[in-house]
Formats: structure tokens, C-alpha cells, sequence
């Protein structure tokens, strides 16, 4: 019986190893740790409601019951989303009396989100999102903005 082989541009048609370059990029890679953190941020960005609050959040900053009315969500389903989204360190709270407003951490959240909006605008034309393809035109990355961050 033949093997399946794979064709495409998946794999390599060839079997060869560069141990050069294996081992430069293992080097200038981080610790274990470091990638799980950063795939908790990701699992956390994945639900469509918490980037949407994270999204808001870029354009001002919002009390918790104006972010469940944004995101179309209880102010319950809110507190549990903005628990994960702090723990994460990716807003922050103040209280004023009654009132806890939410904002965006640092300025690295919001350059993540411009640079997927941007990155999305590649993807898709504004005939596939219509509603967002207008939108997606409007967040810019500034790349001295970027440059200055380190990114």
C-alpha cells in the first residue's frame, strides 16, 4: 500500500534541517512561561465580547454598566468578562462613589488592537464586512508610534 504523501505548501518537500538557524531563533526565543502568558492573553481576545470591550475601551473609558449596554450584555456577563480582561492586565478600574469606570491598561493593548484591525483590513476587502470595512480604514497604526514602543 503507498503512502500518502503530502503536497502543498504546508511542508517542506524535502527533509533537511538548518541547525544554524534552529538554533539562532531557539535562542532569541523566551522562556516557557512567557509563551503562556501570552496564550492567555490570546484565549482571552478569542471571545468576541471581551475584544469588543477592549475595542470600546480604545475610544474611551467606560463605567461597567456602559459597557454591558455597548456589548449588548448583562452588567453581570460584564463583570465576569472585565474579572478575566484585569487579571490580564489588559484594563484597569477606578471607583468614583457608585460608579467603577474601565480603561485600557497601557498603550501595548491598544497598539494590539490597531495592528489586528489593521491586519484584518488585509484579509478582508469592505465588500466581505461592510459594516466593518469603514471602520477597520479608520484605525491606523502610526509606525513612529510603534517604532517607539519597540514593536
Amino acid at each position: 500500500m503507498p503512502q500518502a504523501t503530502v503536497n502543498g505548501p504546508e511542508v517542506c518537500q524535502a527533509r533537511c534541517v538548518h541547525p544554524e538557524t534552529v538554533a539562532d531563533t531557539r535562542n532569541a526565543l523566551h522562556d516557557a512561561e512567557t509563551y503562556h502568558h501570552l496564550a492567555a492573553l490570546f484565549r482571552a481576545l478569542a471571545d468576541p465580547t471581551r475584544v469588543k470591550i477592549v475595542h470600546a475601551l480604545t475610544r474611551q473609558e467606560l463605567c461597567s454598566c456602559d459597557i454591558a449596554g455597548v456589548a449588548g450584555i448583562t452588567p453581570s456577563g460584564a463583570s465576569q468578562h472585565l474579572r478575566v480582561l484585569r487579571s490580564l492586565r489588559l484594563v484597569k478600574s477606578r471607583r468614583a462613589g457608585k460608579l467603577v469606570y474601565y480603561s485600557i491598561d497601557d498603550a501595548h493593548v491598544t497598539l494590539l488592537v490597531q495592528v489586528s484591525l489593521a491586519h484584518l483590513g488585509h484579509q478582508a476587502g469592505p465588500d466581505d464586512h461592510p459594516q466593518q470595512g469603514a471602520r477597520v480604514g479608520d484605525t491606523r497604526v502610526s509606525l513612529a508610534v510603534a517604532a517607539e514602543m519597540g514593536v
